[in-house]
């Protein structure tokens, strides 16, 4: 014979009742729900925040370029492409590539920028009296060229659109994965780059130099009386 505790077993309370399982069914999918909700909102917000800095970036990035090519003074055009450069380098900072953003800020707009703005304060007094010089077919090669760099860029778009896309990994465009490359698998290409500067370097370098005169014509104009030399 079976007892009556073994008839009807007290259920036991670490399973919980039917009651309490159905509402713990009921609650975890609604707790799921609203966390996933939450995690759309806050992707959403940050995929409409990069699009408006791209928009942003993007309208600078022409108006720059507009104004390199549109100026007639050699100062607004650095400038101009100073903010193009910034542009492009916000640009970079959207596309997760902070090692390319970093060398676009120092490298062109710190120094090369700066450079084209000491040249110019150096030569503007020659440069203005120089007679501009406009070829005749200037002008429609530059309508053809820019009619053919725009379809390029509509063409890019539309076949970009419809590629698919993948995440880039999570060390994409820092300075630890370029260095790492840079370093193991391109380093023959970097070490070329290398000596092809230094050549570069010592090139300008023999070139700058002035003219040695002969010693003969030293000792002739050393010679030479200064009333002499006037006459």
């Amino acid at each position: 014979m079976q007892s009556p505790c073994s008839r009807n077993p007290i259920p036991d309370r670490q399973e919980g009742t039917p009651s309490e399982k159905s509402d713990a069914s009921h609650q975890s999918p609604v707790t799921s729900h609203s966390s996933a909700n939450h995690e759309s909102r806050i992707t959403n917000h940050g995929v409409a925040v990069e699009l408006i800095v791209f928009i942003f970036a993007a309208i600078a990035s022409v108006a720059g370029g507009v104004g390199v090519i549109g100026s007639r003074l050699p100062v607004r055009n650095a400038l101009s492409l100073l903010l193009v450069l910034g542009s492009l380098a916000v640009t970079y900072l959207l596309l997760a590539a902070q090692f390319v953003a970093v060398l676009q800020v120092i490298v062109y707009a710190g120094a090369i920028v700066v450079l084209f703005l000491f040249v110019i304060m150096l030569l503007h007094k020659q440069l203005g009296k120089m007679s501009p010089d406009r070829l005749r077919w200037q002008g429609p090669a530059g309508l053809v060229l820019a009619a053919a760099f725009l379809t390029l860029i509509l063409l890019t778009i539309r076949l970009g659109a419809a590629a698919p896309t993948a995440p880039a990994p999570a060390e994409f465009g820092t300075a630890e994965s370029v260095g790492r490359a840079l370093f193991t698998a391109f380093v023959l290409p970097f070490e070329v780059a290398s000596m092809i500067l230094l050549v570069g370097i010592i090139a300008a370098v023999v070139i700058g130099r002035p003219a040695a005169q002969p010693a003969a014509a030293v000792g002739r104009s050393a010679a030479t009386p200064v009333g002499a030399s006037r006459r």
